[in-house]
């Protein structure tokens, strides 16, 4: 069972990273028809691919998100899927998924948008498309608003699952967009590892054009602060459900 969680994890990433990053691209690239769309088409492309990358992924619960996974892991929960239990080496499996499909989804982005990628802009910008980045850096604020909005994805995520509802995907697809509509100004809301880990390391190693540096010095901030946010709202939850 562990090939199939793996798998559907990585289709699902994937399918995220793919819309997520395109999005970004078509409106902050050079040239394309989306040039200029604003910060809520962004907001709105995000939510959207998480609620197809939901669907992708049905098999293994969809996580898509290491954070989920740690928080699933912190609320108590016995199982991450009927007879997949909650351990160690099954969280490495949703870890694995989720980095291999960020990076995949990454990579196919890079190519739907490759002759603008190929157009004279900031490097900043051919970045951005692949991570996030502060607006005003300082790495203990930006890692608390990290945490903050990655504490509220998490815990609908894990409550809502408890409930009867019958929001799934589009619920987690509007919390998306109200986290990037609300909390996403000072940092360009990563609030999951493998969706900014794994796409800087595909910008590292991809030959864009005046690509410019990785930002390695802020890549700490997108991984740990979403793990904390994560790992908070599991704990969280125990008492709430």
């Amino acid at each position: 069972m562990g090939w199939d969680i793996f798998w559907s994890e990585t289709i699902g990433t994937a399918t995220l990273l793919l819309l997520g990053a395109g999005v970004v691209a078509n409106v902050i690239l050079p040239k394309t028809k989306g040039f200029a769309g604003g910060w809520l088409m962004i907001s709105f492309g995000w939510g959207l691919a998480v609620f197809a990358g939901v669907f992708a992924a049905w098999k293994s619960g969809a996580h898509l998100n290491p954070a989920v996974t740690v928080g699933v892991w912190a609320s108590g929960a016995k199982e991450f899927v009927p007879g997949f239990a909650v351990t160690f080496p099954h969280m490495l499996v949703y870890f694995a998924g989720e980095l291999v499909g960020a990076f995949i989804g990454a990579v196919l982005a890079f190519l739907a948008y490759k002759k603008h990628f190929d157009q004279d802009a900031d490097p900043a910008v051919k970045l951005g498309v692949f991570s996030t980045g502060p607006e005003l850096r300082s790495y203990a604020w930006n890692f608390l608003t990290e945490v903050i909005a990655t504490f509220v994805l998490v815990y609908f995520v894990v409550v809502s699952g408890q409930t009867k509802s019958g929001l799934g995907p589009l619920g987690v697809a509007l919390i998306v967009v109200a986290i990037g509509a609300s909390l996403g100004g000072p940092t360009g809301y990563a609030i999951n590892p493998a969706r900014d880990l794994a796409p800087r390391i595909a910008h590292a190693v991809l030959p864009i054009k005046g690509k410019g540096s990785s930002d390695w010095a802020y890549s700490w901030v997108p991984v740990f602060g979403p793990l904390v946010g994560g790992l908070l709202a599991g704990w969280l939850s125990q008492a709430t459900i």
